[in-house]
């Protein structure tokens, strides 16, 4: 299958968006819930996605950045 160089640069702009609102989502909750209860800082990061309007995101990739915040935040990538 091949696909258009073009579709590629049509959908680079809506992707780096969404990773940006992704990013701000979890920075912000890494500053605001760093080492508190994986359950709590889960809820927060949900919240902090939908404030975004950055749906979408898998719930293992949730759950991992939930975790890396409760547990340890300096190993965020961002």
């Amino acid at each position: 299958m091949t696909t258009d160089p073009s579709e590629y640069d049509k959908a680079m702009p809506i992707v780096t968006a969404h990773l940006a609102k992704v990013e701000r989502a979890v920075s912000r909750t890494g500053t605001s819930h760093a080492w508190q209860p994986y359950a709590t800082v889960r809820q927060a990061l949900v919240e902090a996605l939908r404030d975004e309007d950055a749906q979408g995101v898998p719930s293992r990739a949730v759950d991992e950045f939930a975790r890396r915040i409760s547990e340890d935040p300096n190993m965020l990538p961002y």
